[in-house]
This record gives structure tokens, sequence and C-alpha cells, in this order.
């Protein structure tokens, strides 16, 4: 009797054991975005996220953060800062604060930025968007691209949807009907798909691809839309009308970004 119970707990050890290392993890990312008024406002929190937050996030074991700024012919450039955080759990998003605090040395490296006073603040507001990873790509990437920074084209996409069912079905579209496999295929370099659980302009996902160059960008985007695969894909009757608005952000890396 008690070896069949011995046996019994083994099997459904080893049973629970392959399934949890069989289910793909899903990261969660935090979206900031930091808007400024003064260039003297973007100065100093680019002196605080490089000194204070990222060594800090760093000490939590927390890397691979992304910090992007809208191109130079962008009417946003100079007036906003972009930085994505990923979260292996949403226990880990919660923590952060409380982890924040206890580390003195992030108090001490960003003590002008975290005390700086009512009438002289680093920036006018952040927003915050929280996503979790599609399924088809649970983790984010580190872009393999060669060219100079500041040559880089990060493209930041938002697809809404008119009701979060069909939002949905957008998501599955790039999970189930492979749509994250076509833009692999084709060389687009992401960096994550993300479902947006919190955020302003709700339903809708997010996704970044990244590019060597302008010139690189529009020759996939060109080569995507002319895809066998993608006019298949984009015709099929359950996959009708499942964006409502699109945004497009493009973005270059700063020289501190770990993306």
């Amino acid at each position: 009797m008690k070896k069949s119970l011995a046996l019994l707990s083994i099997t459904f050890f080893l049973l629970f054991a392959s399934y949890a290392f069989a289910v793909p993890p899903q990261e969660f990312y935090e979206l900031r975005t930091y808007r400024f008024k003064t260039r003297e406002q973007e100065e100093r929190t680019e002196s605080y996220l490089q000194k204070a937050l990222l060594p800090a996030l760093h000490r939590a074991n927390i890397k691979r953060i992304g910090v992007f700024k809208p191109l130079e012919t962008d009417s946003t450039f100079g007036k906003k800062l972009i930085v994505l955080i990923p979260f292996r759990s949403l226990s880990k998003f919660e923590k952060l604060n409380d982890i924040l605090e206890k580390d003195k040395q992030y108090y001490a490296d960003g003590k002008e930025y975290i005390d700086a006073v009512f009438d002289n603040p680093p920036y006018v507001r952040i927003e915050k968007i929280m996503l979790k990873a599609f399924s088809e790509m649970g983790t984010l990437a580190v872009p393999n691209l060669k060219s100079p920074l500041l040559e880089r084209i990060y493209e930041l996409r938002s697809y809404e949807g008119h009701t979060e069912k069909i939002s949905r079905n957008k998501i599955q579209m790039f999970n189930k009907g492979d749509e994250v496999g076509l833009f692999k295929r084709l060389g687009f370099n992401a960096v994550f798909y993300g479902e947006v659980l919190s955020g302003g302009m709700m339903p809708n996902l997010m996704y970044m691809t990244t590019f060597e160059n302008q010139a690189s960008r529009d020759a996939h985007w060109k080569a995507f839309s002319e895809d066998p695969q993608w006019k298949k894909l984009s015709g099929m009757p359950e996959y009708q009308h499942n964006v409502s608005k699109a945004e497009i952000f493009l973005l270059h890396p700063t020289d501190y970004s770990e993306l």
C-alpha cells in the first residue's frame, strides 16, 4: 500500500513537473512614456534613468530595459521618452516600488530627480501601459542590428479594436494565425508582442519591430504586404475588420538602451 502511494505521488509529481516545463513563459511589460516641456527636463530624467533607475533595476535582477526617443523629424522629438521594462511576473512588477524604496544607492544616485521641488519638476507627466506577452513570443528579444544607433529604426505599433472580442481576435491572428511567424520569417527583428492589460486606449495590442535604417524598414513592409502568407491570412473571413485604429511610432534607441 505504501509503495503504491509512493508511486502515485511520484507519478503526480512528474506529471506536474512536465506540465510546468511544457508551458512557455509569458513576460509582462511596463511601457512608460515621460513627457517634457523643456530640454532641461529631458536631460534630468535621462540622467536619472542612466545613473539611478537602470542600475537599481539591474540590482533587482531586471534587465534588457529599452529606452527610446522619437525621430528628429517627429513633432514630439525632445518632448517624450519611452521606457520598456520587462517583468517575469506581475508579482515582480508589484514589488518593484518596495524594492526601490529599500535601495539606498538608488536614492543617492537619483536624489536630484527623486527630491525635485514642486515648482521645478523633471517631467510633465508619466503615462504607463501594462502588457502581457503573446503566447507565440513569451519573452522579449534583443534585436540583432549592426548599423549605428541613430540610423536604427524601432517601430512601435498599437492596434485598437472596436470591442474586447475583436481585439482578442487580432491577438489570435498573431498567435494561431502565425502572423508572429510571418514577421520572424521576413526578418522584422521583433522586440516584443503584447496584449494591453491596462492603458488609456483599450482594448488594444502593441508590438515593436526593428530595422537597420529607414530604407530597410520600408523594404520590409513592402515585402510583408506582398507576401502570399499575409495575403492569405488577411483574406480569411474570421480575421476581417479586427483593427479599428492603428498608431505607428518611429523611434531611435538611446545610447544606453539595452535593446
